[in-house]
Parts: C-alpha cells; structure tokens; sequence
C-alpha cells in the first residue's frame, strides 16, 4: 500500500521537479493530485510515464490525502496550508512561511532526520531555503567530529532560484545585449543579471544584510546548531541552475583537510570531488539534474586557529527545493506512516 499524494504548485519549475523526483526515486504513490491557480487550471504535466491535468488549488478537498508537497508563494501557503493540515494532510512546505515557527520542524533528511516527527504540532513540516539546504548536509557530519565555532559563506546562487522569470530575464538579456537594437530589460532582478552579479538577494533588513543571508544564518542554526556563529554574503549570478557556495569554517578543536576529505566522503548525499588539478572540482553545469551535494577545494585555511576552506555545489531546483522535499516525504514514511 502506497500513498495518496498532492503536489500543489505542480506547474512550476519545482513543482515540476517534484513530480520528476517522485517518479525517478520510485515513492510509493497510489494515487496523485497536482494542483495550481485558476489561471493555470487544465495545463498538463508529467509524472514518470503519466500525463496529469492540474486541478484548481482553490476548490481542491484534501480530506483522505496522505502529504501534500506545496511548491507556492508564501501567501498560497498561508491560505491552503492550514486547510489541508486540519483535514489531516500533512504539508511539506517549499515557501519561507513556516521555517521559524518553533512548532514546525524545519528538515534535512541527512542532518535532522528525527526532526519529522514534530510534524504532528501543526501537521506541517518546512524545506529549508536552498542555499541553506546544500550548506548543511556538508556542516553536519564535520560539527559532528570537530564542533563548528563560525562559518563564514559567500553564495553564488543562480537565477533559478528566483523562478521561471528569473531564468527568462537571463535568457532575454543575454540575446539582448547581443543584439544592439535590442533594449536590455531588467524587471525581475535588481540590474541586469547577464554577463553580472548582484550582490543583493531578497529585501535589505536595518542591520545591512538581507534577508536571505538572515535566512541562511536562521536555519542553520535551526537545523544544526543553535551555537554556531553564521555571517553570510548572498549574491546572484548569471548561471541558470546550480547555486555555489564558497565556504570558511572555524572549529573548536583541529581537524585537518585529510579528515575533512574521509569524513566528507563517507557521508549521506555529498560527492567529493577534489583533485588539485585543472578542471578537478565541481561547477554549477555539472551538478544540475543530480541527487548529490558536491564538495571540492577543501584546504586549510592558516589564517585563523581550526579553519578549512572549502566549495560546495548543488542543483538547487533539486536538493535546493525538490529532492529534499521528496526525501522529507520518504522520512515521514519511513519513521512514522510506515505505507509503501
């Protein structure tokens, strides 16, 4: 026996790789519903073999539905959410609406595993923000050997991570300033992002950062450690899919580049590719379409006591959103509803 499932929001980029995710890992589905907004009523989208017409979200009844993965807004959230939770479906959320309630777990499988059965608080769990999910599976097992003190981030975080018309702006852009009579338009991000950075991702906060560098200083200590000492710099680049992370961490106690490498290696959904040789890391083009959070670079950092250096990229539409969503659903099933 399997489980009935809804993907709301199943039109999106996400949305759509959560379906892909679903079908590729083999989850026990009996039965499936996938659900977007009036306007996008009808449209068509794959699961595995299987072409599925959206339902309305608005009318949608989730009484008898096992888990709903949501993949929309924070204000869809915040309306659907709480009926699907009060009928006895239980919500993995995508959006930033429920990641700091202290009653709504905020979970990555292979870090807080455990943390899934406080789903029954309110009925819902929450996915961590992308650039937060791929940093913690790497922190983890190395706070687990050597404490971590401070972690020191900078992102490169693609323009997928702002939706479809993020990537459509990259896509417009770029054919525009390859054609002069072309006007470069920028709407969705705050300057041109082709052939630029943009050091500012979400709305600035008082204190100079904004508010997904708070985000990613939040959740790790959610999801990690409340002690751990977080400063981060988010900037967005002009990559598609794939958000990379340029990563310094401080420990309580020495722990050398070789022990970070083993350690690294052997845990769950990290690949570790680091040769120090041209082209012997891992790049934002490479990760897209895989389950792994890959680490390269790893080095001592010998400007401070305890540090090491090291590079981490992921396919943020997967373990960013997605995957680790479906692998949220997988440890429900797994600790909990025991289906499938």
């Amino acid at each position: 026996m399997g489980y009935k499932v809804v993907v709301v929001g199943a039109t999106g980029n996400v949305g759509r790789e959560m379906l892909n995710i679903l079908a590729e890992r083999q989850f026990p589905v009996d039965e499936i519903a996938v659900l977007a907004s009036r306007r996008s009523l009808g449209t068509e989208v794959s699961f595995g073999d299987t072409t599925l017409k959206t339902q309305d979200l608005a009318t949608f009844d989730f009484t008898g539905w096992d888990m709903a993965l949501f993949a929309v807004g924070s204000a869809a959230t915040k309306d659907y959410a709480p009926k699907a939770a009060a009928v006895g479906c239980i919500v993995i959320d995508n959006s930033s609406l429920y990641r700091y309630d202290p009653l709504i777990p905020l979970v990555v499988p292979e870090v807080n595993p455990e943390a899934v059965e406080q789903y029954k608080n309110k009925n819902i769990i929450a996915n961590p923000n992308c650039s937060t999910a791929q940093m913690v599976v790497a922190l983890k097992p190395l706070h687990d050997r050597a404490k971590i003190k401070r972690v020191v981030v900078s992102t490169y975080q693609s323009v997928s991570g702002a939706g479809k018309e993020g990537m459509d702006e990259l896509w417009d852009q770029t054919k525009a300033v390859y054609n002069p009579t072309d006007d470069v338009k920028v709407n969705k991000f705050q300057k041109q992002i082709a052939f630029n950075v943009i050091p500012h991702i979400d709305v600035f906060l008082e204190d100079g950062s904004t508010k997904e560098e708070w985000k990613m200083v939040a959740e790790t200590k959610k999801i990690v450690d409340t002690k751990i000492k977080v400063t981060a710099t988010c900037v967005r680049v002009p990559v598609f899919v794939g958000h990379s992370e340029s990563i310094n961490i401080e420990f309580e106690e020495f722990i050398d580049e070789d022990e970070v490498r083993d350690i690294l290696r052997e845990a769950p959904g990290i690949m570790v590719v680091d040769k120090r040789e041209d082209g012997g890391y891992t790049t934002p083009i490479e990760c897209v379409g895989d389950f792994a959070t890959f680490i390269s670079r790893i080095r001592q950092d010998s400007t401070i006591d305890n540090g090491i250096n090291l590079w981490c990229v992921s396919d943020n539409l997967r373990k960013g959103a997605a995957l680790n969503a479906v692998q949220i659903a997988e440890t429900l099933g797994k600790r909990v509803l025991k289906k499938g």
